[in-house]
């Protein structure tokens, strides 16, 4: 591509022309399969690419003994006739076998097919017009515009006005692009690591790997450990306050004292300014990293992660435990303030709800004490049911009631963190196993089967044919009590998702099951009820290096039930999902339903696109 390429040499790189079957067989199949146009005009009337009557594309295209060089910028390529020695093959469209010749190929590049499968058009550009159809903005001027900004509200909004009128001319464009400055920042805020010890995060390639593992490069968090054994102003000041007076140096990776600013009393060469030490936040999940982050910002001039752990000459053994020892985690001041709060103004459903989000997001110190204060004001909407049922206005709180509220703040507890109370440090309610076994049938029957009945009404006649097709195979295969495996292909923006959502409809409408997940969790909102493949089937999170890998699923917990007993399972996605999670399911497929068939004979429906996956390449990076 350094020279300019001949018409003759176009064909060594390019081709439009069905392979020879005898010569190339596997490119042969791969053209007949990724290659071919349409057909369209007389021979498929409802081709995407007609528009009037003619083909958007210009196919068929002209048969030629040679290459020339066209009058738009792309080559006329050689495409010769079955008579002058050029290939046809059979396709079948719409029920009719026909002849497609080399009217109907797509150029493309031998050497790519051959090395991804998949449809690459390829072009040769010999003229600025097919360049500018490729980059056309390089080519094109500047846009002139006329417009007028109404003013929508009652009030003049000149915020409002300002953004609806702004412009991006084509100079604040190119300094956005070349990355020039739009803004200045103040006051300077520098991100402060946290991690455990040789938790660091590493950079490393295969020839530094051994000296990246024996001497890590430093970090904000150990230069801080190092200027605190070796300066003894930095002994007196938090973590947080150290970019206060002094700056970090990438090249270096050290703090080196600044040499400007505001100088700082009783110090020689000392300065501070405004900037501000931010440390990276950590959820209280990552529970001995988030003490160790409580520490730092409360502990003035440590040393080391060791003396960080170190209070009053005893040596803790976790960062929790210095923690307590330090009264960081006794104060539960702000969750009692923030309860009371909602006690004289919330109902006992909110304010359960509030008590739930503080103990899984929040980790308070004493949780029980907290139970014990304000569970009066739990329970109150229990009481008054109670009251109600009885007849009798003189029914006082009994444990009861208590536990049946304890059953309510569990549940809420399980859906934001799938945790229960133990867990959280709480007391467990008197909580029968069956609660548990059916709130996973719940989840999968909450449905409003006359919501589901109109959207099934509306929606079943805009199903196209091949969405028909696939619709009446699935609900056959259910009316006939028959198992299966379905794969559902078509590339993206299709209406899989359509189709999938009342297939769903018309099972649930029926008060029968239907399980919807989907790899991503993105693909699993799309879907009414869905759920990601991990979190509904439990599948382990190192699924790559297990040689034999299940799904965490008893045969007596609620999944196993939905497991056994629904109708049909939709894997939407499931082009993303590695092969052991398939293999995962079907091992617990059998376990569960006592069936050593593929899926235990269960109804599965996969949908994906092979499209959107990525070509691997064995040997190339």
């Amino acid at each position: 591509m350094m020279e300019k390429i001949t018409p003759n040499r176009i064909d060594e790189i390019i081709s439009a022309e069905i392979p020879d079957i005898e010569i190339d067989k596997d490119l042969h199949d791969i053209v007949s399969k990724n290659m071919i146009h349409g057909p369209c005009g007389s021979l498929n009337n409802n081709s995407p690419c007609m528009s009037d009557g003619k083909c958007t594309k210009r196919y068929p295209r002209d048969l030629l003994a040679e290459t020339i060089t066209g009058n738009d910028g792309y080559p006329l390529y050689l495409r010769r006739s079955t008579e002058d020695g050029g290939k046809s093959i059979k396709l079948k469209v719409l029920n009719n076998t026909i002849d497609v010749d080399n009217r109907w190929v797509v150029p493309y590049s031998p050497l790519l097919l051959k090395t991804y499968n998949a449809h690459i058009n390829v072009e040769y550009c010999n003229s600025v017009k097919a360049t500018k159809y490729i980059c056309k903005y390089v080519n094109k001027g500047s846009d002139m515009a006329v417009f007028g900004v109404e003013n929508t509200t009652a009030s003049n909004d000149e915020v409002t006005q300002y953004q609806l009128g702004r412009y991006m001319s084509s100079n604040e464009a190119v300094w956005r692009i070349l990355s020039f400055s739009i803004h200045e920042r103040y006051p300077t805020v520098v991100h402060l690591a946290v991690y455990l010890e040789n938790g660091q995060r590493v950079y490393f390639t295969s020839e530094n790997l051994r000296a990246r593992a024996m001497s890590p490069p430093p970090t904000t968090l150990t230069e801080f450990f190092t200027l605190c054994k070796n300066d003894t102003f930095a002994r007196t000041l938090l973590y947080s306050e150290v970019p206060t007076y002094f700056t970090w140096n990438t090249s270096t990776r050290k703090f080196q004292h600044r040499k400007q600013g505001k100088a700082v009393q009783g110090h020689h060469n000392l300065y501070s300014t405004d900037a501000l030490g931010r440390l990276y936040t950590v959820h209280p999940n990552n529970a001995e990293c988030f003490y160790l982050r409580l520490l730092l910002i409360n502990v003035r001039g440590p040393t080391s992660f060791q003396e960080l752990k170190t209070i009053n000459g005893h040596v803790c053994a976790t960062f929790r435990e210095a923690c307590q020892k330090l009264n960081l985690l006794e104060n539960d001041a702000h969750w009692d303030i923030s309860l009371a709060d909602a006690s004289n103004t919330a109902q006992p459903q909110q304010i359960r709800t509030l008590f739930s989000i503080i103990l899984t997001t929040c980790f308070p110190a004493n949780p029980k004490d907290l139970w014990e204060k304000y569970k009066d004001y739990m329970s109150e909407d229990i009481l008054h049911r109670i009251r109600r049922i009885n007849v009798n206005p003189n029914i006082q709180f009994t444990s009861n009631i208590y536990n049946e509220a304890l059953i309510l703040i569990e549940d809420i507890c399980l859906t934001i963190a799938d945790k229960s109370l133990t867990k959280l440090g709480m007391i467990a309610p008197n909580k029968s196993g069956n609660d548990i076994f059916d709130r996973d049938i719940n989840r999968e029957t909450h449905f409003d089967v006359n919501e589901l009945q109109t959207f099934v009404r509306i929606n079943l006649p805009k199903l196209v044919l091949e969405q028909r097709t696939a619709y009446d195979t699935i609900i056959n295969a259910i009316a006939n009590k028959s198992c299966g495996l379905y794969f559902l292909d078509a590339p993206g923006g299709t209406g899989k998702t359509f189709l999938i959502s009342i297939i769903l409809a018309i099972i649930r409408s029926q008060n029968n099951i239907a399980l919807a997940i989907a790899s991503s969790g993105i693909a699993a909102t799309l879907l009414d009820g869905g759920r990601t493949a991990h979190s509904a089937l439990k599948l382990p999170l190192n699924i790559q290096v297990i040689e034999t890998p299940t799904c965490n699923i008893s045969k007596f917990s609620g999944m196993g039930k939905v497991l056994r007993t629904c109708q049909l399972i939709i894997w939407d996605e499931c082009t993303m999902a590695h092969k052991k999670s398939l293999e995962a399911l079907n091992r617990t497929l059998q376990d569960l339903r006592g069936n050593e068939q593929l899926f235990g004979d269960a109804l599965i429906l996969l949908a994906g696109d092979f499209r959107q996956t990525l070509p691997v390449i064995k040997g190339v990076f």
